[in-house]
């Protein structure tokens, strides 16, 4: 495989460049910064200056190339209309018509179970549930929409494939995890409910997994949900993920109504206003991480042999032996 990455200095493009390298297959990887570069260089792959704003820029990255894995995203928690649009949507376009000019025969999209955040509770959900037509939040309705546009493009010449990975986590964690530990940190993190619920999770590893194999099996025109097989207590993996960092999230909690309620009026606020900062609360959040979210990952094991291979404990065991590694750095 001759691989062209977006995002490849991200969390899960790190690990993808990595795999790919250990299985000796070529990649270039897209880098809009000196300190993408380096990451990109570390991780094995050559490095392409650019970003995704440029389809002539995309075109020249992608030349010779086989296969496109496009993992870049706004993956904010909240952030303008605007620019989860421009990131997630217009970027996500460039990337299609770059591929299709230079020739590139497969593309695999990163989305997201967050795609399916309709209000409703995401309970088992499989591929059979279609796309709602109004998702909650800018997050969902953007990644949504340019999952609808990877998958229509699907074509005889062009197989175009997507991976819905849920709750991305691991060692390395730059996104979801660095959040959470701020929030533990500055007080203001808060159980919804109980946080008794049941969640799926993804390491990233196993996120890897399936899109390499998406690549090589997936059917055009498909979506995949990826999971680490048998859901758990989000409380408790949470927590576990936490103290992997030494920070213990404690005990307090705010109501699943009362956490909805604030987190509409934030929205209808900050969005109406463009009030400085993030909101205390987006219904994106309360959506996904306050109830449960449970999703089967059965039709990428049977249509493309994914097996989710890294096991949670292992995971776990990763972080904190990496947490201790700083701290040892920093003493």
């Amino acid at each position: 495989m001759r691989a062209f990455v977006t995002g490849g200095s991200g969390f899960v493009g790190r690990y993808l460049l990595a795999a790919l390298k250990a299985r000796g297959d070529e990649a270039r990887a897209l880098a809009r910064s000196p300190e993408s570069v380096a990451t990109v260089v570390a991780a094995g792959a050559e490095p392409f200056e650019g970003d995704l704003s440029d389809v002539a820029k995309l075109r020249e990255g992608m030349e010779g190339c086989d296969t496109v894995f496009h993992s870049a995203a706004l993956v904010k928690s909240w952030a303008p209309r605007a620019e989860y649009y421009e990131a997630n949507v217009r970027g996500t376009e460039r990337v299609l018509e770059a591929a299709r000019a230079a020739g590139v025969k497969r593309l695999v999209h990163v989305s997201t179970e967050a795609v399916m955040a309709d209000g409703t509770p995401l309970v088992k959900v499989n591929e059979t549930w279609p796309l709602p037509e109004r998702p909650i939040g800018d997050y969902p309705s953007t990644k949504g929409e340019s999952e609808r546009r990877v998958l229509s493009v699907n074509s005889a010449d062009f197989t175009t494939v997507a991976v819905r990975p849920r709750l991305v986590w691991g060692r390395g964690d730059t996104s979801v995890l660095p959040q959470m530990v701020e929030a533990v940190r500055t007080k203001r993190f808060k159980w919804v409910g109980d946080g008794r619920y049941l969640t799926s999770t993804c390491h990233v590893a196993n996120c890897v997994e399936g899109m390499l194999l998406a690549a090589e099996k997936g059917r055009g025109g498909e979506a995949y949900f990826l999971t680490d097989g048998e859901p758990v207590v989000f409380r408790d993996f949470v927590t576990a993920m936490l103290k992997s960092q030494g920070v213990d999230p404690g005990n307090s909690t705010i109501p699943y109504g009362l956490a909805a309620t604030v987190a509409t009026l934030a929205d209808l606020a900050w969005g109406t206003f463009g009030l400085p900062g993030r909101p205390p609360l987006s219904r994106t959040e309360v959506l996904l991480i306050g109830r449960e979210v449970t999703v089967s990952d059965e039709k990428a094991r049977q249509e493309l042999g994914y097996e989710g291979r890294m096991p949670r404990a292992i995971g776990l065991k990763e972080m904190e032996a990496e947490f201790q590694e700083r701290s040892s750095r920093a003493a």
